[in-house]
């Protein structure tokens, strides 16, 4: 409710424009104009001057794989379309600083992938990301940092893998060649599967042994495709921690 923004050492001002880029989770393009007129447009606002507008533009409507529709009006396209190109105006003018709301709404699983693709690139070249989602699974792989939210308070908030390591529990996952029995003080089986590779898959939780015990028990009876300490996706903890 209250507060201040400082940005490169500064109160938040009109001069930082050029700096930040800004995906809004709801779209704000001009439907009559088109594509390549659009994109210069937004891009003079964020201070380059017309030729960079133009080379700017040309390069992500290639790199979005928008090219072909240049001319066409924001209208005439697809809502997947419409988005990518709201993208390309956060990002036209290169920013140290984009704000990503829910940047995925809309997307088939291939545009998902190159947006996914083009986001990495961008955070691995120096760009700071603050990015707004529910979709868990992204944030598990595009983020070093998270804050969950509920019912406006901030509930948690740490590096991810961090978080990861604070929810895990003595559960276990064991896939074995052959099957096998857990007639172990301290094994507790918890569900039994089969792989799609036809291994018998099963999930255990220890208590008062080590996973080396349980390896020992194990070796004696299969060989061992694969043991692995469960590790709760952040899916699961949202759900943990709202519940």
């Amino acid at each position: 409710d209250e507060g201040e923004i400082i940005f490169k050492g500064e109160k938040l001002n009109n001069s930082h424009i050029k700096y930040i880029g800004y995906l809004p989770e709801e779209r704000g393009l001009y439907k009559k104009i088109k594509v390549m007129r659009q994109l210069e447009y937004f891009a003079r606002l964020r201070g380059l001057n017309d030729k960079q507008a133009t080379e700017r533009a040309k390069f992500w409507l290639e790199k979005m794989k928008l090219y072909d529709v240049r001319h066409k009006k924001i209208e005439e396209l697809s809502k997947g379309m419409q988005q990518k190109i709201q993208f390309i105006v956060a990002v036209i003018n290169n920013p140290e600083l984009l704000i990503l709301d829910e940047p995925f709404s809309g997307f088939d699983p291939v545009n998902a992938e190159l947006l996914t693709e083009v986001i990495l690139e961008l955070k691995n070249n120096g760009t700071t990301i603050i990015f707004s989602t529910h979709r868990m699974e992204s944030v598990e792989q595009l983020c070093d940092y998270m804050a969950l939210i509920n019912l406006s308070e901030k509930i948690l908030d740490g590096k991810v893998t961090d978080i990861k390591q604070q929810f895990r529990s003595d559960k276990y996952v064991v896939v074995t060649e052959k099957p096998v029995n857990f007639n172990l003080s301290g094994i507790e089986l918890l569900n039994e599967s089969t792989t799609d590779s036809g291994y018998p898959n099963y999930q255990i939780k220890l208590s008062g042994i080590t996973s080396n015990d349980c390896l020992k028990h194990l070796l004696n009876q299969s060989e061992i495709v694969s043991f692995s300490r469960y590790m709760p996706s952040i899916h699961d903890i949202f759900i943990q921690s709202v519940s």
